[in-house]
């Protein structure tokens, strides 16, 4: 503008100090700024929640009970860095989730502020073991990973560093010399066993069993409509020879009876923590647990070693023809309850829903928790895309069913299920009603060349269940219970 009198005031003509110095000045700050302690006042939504992610400040208030991972995971933050809690859940570090909180932003850090404590954001995975180098990795942190599929039908025993990992949270340092097994229950019933104790007071048993997580082949689910959760292909499952102690042998040790009238559950917590203290847990009937046909473990041995630490060292649960998520690892508590686990994963996670179900519309509290799984096959080879040569084809897969049923047949076709053939099943029979393992399976089939083959399996259970044809009647928004038939489209060459 011009001076007073309409001309250009000396103080402000262009070439003027001040002038140059307002050209160099850096501009306003496009937000206010806060002090730590001012963010730490806004712990509840009555006072708002505010949060920080490295120097900006966010107001969360609106976002806290829409948070996908339940308001009171979000709630541990209040008042705080948010960096400590997302580094327990990997998928916070996806460029969308921040740009989601950027909605949400209502100022910056004072830069006079000083720089949180290292300790403060440490990385609490920092702590985890070594993995082997050949598993498939779904996610760092945690970590979750699956063996190479073209490995999984090679053994009859998975070994146990090609054994796939689920981990929820970081894996626990555990002194095996002050651990502590607790069992407790109403009526102040109770009972406290270290690891010698637990080896030395019950006859070691041994099971044969395959553990399989809910997700597996989630990917497939995934190319229908997108679900939440990690893209698990086909090798989030795997059977070792797990040897410990009966939890029904604990149990009734511990004064509690073999059978109990009405609904009873027992509940297991694990070492493994998140950000607030809450453990990981679950839960199984307790008819379940003292059956002695069920052959629930408490196990810490994995073929024929002791248990990794990825798999639960020192003691973990195994809850043969179950899914894997109610075999708790890093085992700290076992609880009788007249209520299933609290636990968000018993009680908010690994349930089923019907297609039409979407996440505006899910209500956990109306569906079953995941126990028992369907029957399920997959082709480990050859492996989708391949060139196979012309002649004699190999295809090869495993099969199981959850429960104990045992399959009796697999069905693999050649051409995308318009004709099929019997696949020979290999190994020995299973105790009826307690086929725990998987069946490895095998066809040899001539194929010419020039061809394009679409390879299906599907298997059939000894209560005639039989896998569905196709992912869309099954989807859901969790991508769990995938059982489809599984497909596999090859290339012959001349």
């Amino acid at each position: 503008m011009g001076g007073p009198w309409g001309a250009a005031s000396p103080l402000t003509s262009p070439g003027s100090p001040q002038v140059a110095q307002a050209a160099q000045a850096p501009p306003p700050p496009r937000f206010p700024l806060y002090t730590r302690e001012e963010v730490g006042r806004h712990r509840t939504p009555r006072d708002r929640v505010w949060v920080t992610h490295g120097t900006e400040v966010f107001d969360v208030t609106d976002f806290v009970e829409l948070h996908p991972g339940g308001a009171d995971k979000l709630l541990l933050a209040a008042g705080g860095a948010l960096e400590p809690f997302w580094a327990l859940y990997g998928v916070h570090n996806q460029p969308h989730v921040l740009e989601l909180l950027r909605e949400y932003k209502v100022g910056e850090l004072d830069p006079q502020e000083a720089p949180l404590a290292p300790t403060d954001t440490r990385d609490p995975f920092a702590g985890d073991p070594p993995r082997h180098p050949g598993l498939r990795v779904n996610s760092q942190k945690p970590f979750n990973a699956e063996p190479p599929a073209e490995l999984l039908a090679e053994r009859f025993l998975t070994p146990n560093e090609l054994f796939f990992t689920r981990n929820h949270l970081p894996v626990p340092a555990v002194d095996p010399e002050t651990y502590r097994l607790w069992v407790e229950g109403p009526g102040g019933v109770s009972l406290s066993l270290s690891l010698p104790e637990l080896r030395s007071r019950f006859p070691k048993h041994e099971v044969t069993a395959t553990l399989q997580c809910a997700g597996n082949r989630r990917a497939e689910m995934s190319r229908v409509r997108p679900v939440k959760g990690l893209p698990w292909d086909i090798g989030a499952i795997g059977t070792a020879r797990w040897g410990g102690a009966r939890l029904r042998d604990v149990l009734l040790h511990a004064g509690f009876p073999a059978e109990r009238e009405g609904e009873w559950h027992v509940c297991f917590e694990g070492l493994d923590v998140d950000a607030g203290g809450a453990p990981y847990g679950a839960s199984i009937p307790y008819a379940r647990a003292l059956s002695a046909g069920a052959d629930v473990l408490l196990a810490y041995e994995m073929n024929g070693r002791e248990l990794p630490r990825d798999h639960g060292f020192p003691v973990r649960v195994v809850v043969p023809g179950v899914v894997g998520a109610r075999s708790v690892k890093w085992l700290r508590r076992v609880a009788v309850s007249a209520a299933e686990s609290p636990s968000h994963w018993q009680q908010n996670d690994y349930k089923g829903f019907s297609p039409c179900v979407d996440w505006d519309t899910v209500d956990y509290t109306t569906a079953p928790a995941i126990q028992e799984l369907p029957v399920q096959s997959a082709i480990t080879q050859p492996r989708p895309g391949a060139a196979v040569p012309a002649g004699e084809l190999t295809v090869k897969g495993y099969a199981w069913s959850g429960g104990g049923r045992e399959v009796v047949r697999v069905d693999v076709s050649l051409d995308g299920g318009r004709s099929w053939r019997v696949a020979r099943l290999t190994g020995e029979r299973p105790v009826p009603g307690r086929a725990w393992a998987w069946r490895l399976w095998e066809l040899r089939a001539p194929v010419a060349a020039g061809t394009e083959l679409e390879i299906v399996c599907k298997a059939v259970d000894g209560s005639y269940n039989v896998q569905p044809d196709g992912v869309a009647a099954i989807w859901n928004l969790r991508g769990v219970l995938s059982n489809a038939w599984h497909r596999v489209r090859v290339t012959v060459t001349r």
